[in-house]
């Protein structure tokens, strides 16, 4: 129990007695100070037993005293102790009647009791209470020790929120909630996403309060947010709901709460980067067409993923993939090992991969579905269920989205922001893993191509081939096959690129083709061979039919 104005009234040693505030004396006594100054308003931090024997005060002038409490009243003071017998024989009236109309305690101290002692029983029964609150957070680290070993975090919060008498939450990297205690507080947890949001955007560690400092204003509790993990960026967070501000046990309880689940975050990074590791090698056994082998890896690590039909992803941020954008198209081979840089990925504030690697791993979790993320240089694989599960639906809502939000903050500020690019296969058995990863790479490529954050492969499969020819170097190859046939036509004597155009969309058909020409047949047949004669190139070959419609399609899209 904090020590109080009662407490000090109630020793037997110090035979204070109350001439007003009785009312008042529940209220906490934080320090006791002696001051004879006529103004010690300056000195005060509030929560003083102020002690006066008015050596510098006309204690006997109502004005004056009236002015005098006021400003203690303003300062926080919670009472003052008047020594009677010193310069007064007695406590003035004028000064009764002002501690009474402020409602401050004033206690009569006799000649027989020093400052020094009242003082003293401050100092001590500060210390006592001091004490017990920490030899309680000791006892409160034991028991969420104990907890966390047996229970883990579901345990550990259920301890802590005895301890603080409300309640407590954990959440993920992505800010979802992991656990809740009791059961009821996962929906109060659950409405303070954005909050947790904006605290993971501060480097670790980090504090927010959300709610008044009572949370009688608003009927809501008063809830601290607190970062988790050593890194720059957190890892997780803890919130602490009560229904006042907590006091110095449940503050030792909150930050033993702290530092063991800052121990079991820092302990999932260490086995997270096993995971990858292993999850390496499963991806490099899958590729090369040995999936019992890569079973028998993967144990149960990754539970029924590698039995049932699964998706491929490949991410890489913009910056890589225009790096890849003169690649062969060949698939790479995937490295056993995440290298340094992608295992410290999670420190790199705003890296859109291992954002979308939480995000994936975070919805997954919170369904209970496997999923594999292995970091390959400056990319992300991911095996995920192919069932139109959470961690899909996670990765296709959350593309689009870093898109959006870089390319406003660029906007904005100008500055460079890394965006994302993801290709994703059709659904495949492990047997066929190495066509699903050649097929997300294929709809990376699309991707990156038409400056989009996210493909799938049966968009390829159910659009038109059109689009593709889009590209610079079709275009380039389109202006070159048919630049002479176009500098022939310059001249004036003749219309071959639009006869070749008809001619093929009419399947080689002359009749068809010259009436839609409106000329005679025979003129048709003397362009046709006019276009062999300066291609060098037969129309009877199907190749050469085939490239010079997708030529005059190519040209046709850019707008020539």
């Amino acid at each position: 129990m904090p020590l109080t104005l009662a407490s000090l009234v109630h020793h037997s040693a110090l035979k204070l007695s109350v001439r007003a505030g009785e009312d008042r004396l529940d209220v906490p006594v934080r320090w006791a100070h002696v001051s004879e100054l006529a103004d010690p308003v300056p000195y005060m931090e509030g929560g003083e037993l102020l002690l006066i024997t008015a050596l510098k005060l006309d204690a006997e002038d109502p004005e004056a005293m009236r002015r005098y409490v006021k400003r203690l009243v303003g300062a926080g003071v919670v009472g003052i102790g008047f020594a009677v017998g010193v310069n007064y024989d007695e406590v003035p009236e004028a000064l009764v009647d002002a501690a009474r109309e402020e409602g401050l305690p004033l206690l009569e101290v006799p000649r027989r009791t020093p400052f020094l002692a009242i003082s003293k029983a401050v100092s001590a029964a500060l210390a006592a209470d001091q004490y017990r609150a920490v030899t309680a957070g000791f006892a409160a680290q034991r028991e969420l020790t104990r907890q966390a070993l047996s229970d883990g975090p579901e345990g550990l919060l259920a301890a802590l929120a005895a301890q603080v008498d409300g309640w407590a939450a954990l959440y993920d990297a992505s800010g979802a909630v992991v656990a809740a205690a009791p059961e009821w507080a996962g929906r109060r947890a659950a409405r303070l996403t954005a909050d947790v949001e904006r605290l993971r955007e501060r480097s670790a560690p980090a504090t927010s309060v959300v709610g008044g400092s009572t949370g009688e204003a608003n009927g809501e509790d008063r809830v601290e947010l607190h970062s988790l993990g050593t890194g720059r960026r957190p890892r997780a967070a803890l919130a602490v709901g009560t229904a006042a501000p907590l006091g110095t046990a449940e503050r030792y309880a909150v930050h033993s709460a702290i530092a063991l689940l800052t121990l079991t975050t820092e302990r999932s990074r260490s086995l997270h980067a096993a995971e990858q590791r292993i999850g390496g090698a499963v991806l490099r056994m899958l590729l090369a067409g040995q999936p019992d082998h890569a079973r028998a890896v993967a144990g149960d690590l990754y539970g029924d993923l590698l039995d049932a039909p699964f998706r491929v992803i490949v991410a890489e941020s913009a910056s890589a993939s225009a790096a890849r954008a003169h690649a062969d198209g060949h698939a790479r081979v995937v490295s056993a090992q995440p290298t340094a840089a992608a295992l410290a990925a999670a420190d790199t504030d705003g890296d859109p991969l291992e954002g979308l690697a939480e995000t994936v791993e975070s919805a997954a979790a919170r369904t209970g579905e496997a999923v594999l993320v292995v970091p390959e240089g400056e990319a992300r694989v991911v095996i995920l269920a192919a069932d139109g599960g959470a961690a899909v639906a996670a990765c296709q809502e959350y593309a689009p989205a870093v898109q959006a939000a870089r390319a406003a903050a660029r906007e904005q500020s100008a500055t460079d922001e890394d965006e994302l690019v993801v290709g994703m296969s059709a659904p495949a058995g492990p047997i066929a893993a190495a066509a699903a990863y050649k097929q997300a790479e294929q709809a990376l490529s699309v991707a990156r191509r038409r400056g989009r954050a996210l493909v799938e492969h049966e968009e390829l499969a159910t659009g038109s081939v059109l689009p593709l020819l889009q590209d610079d170097a079709v275009r380039a190859f389109a202006d070159g096959l048919l630049r002479a046939l176009r500098e022939h036509d310059a001249t004036g004597r003749g219309d071959l690129v639009a006869s070749l155009r008809a001619w093929l969309s009419r399947h080689g058909q002359w009749d068809a083709a010259a009436a839609d020409l409106g000329v005679h047949r025979h003129t048709l047949r003397y362009r046709m061979r006019r276009v062999e004669e300066i291609l060098g190139r037969s129309l009877d070959d199907p190749d050469v039919r085939m490239e010079l419609w997708l030529a005059l399609k190519a040209t046709a899209a850019a707008g020539e």
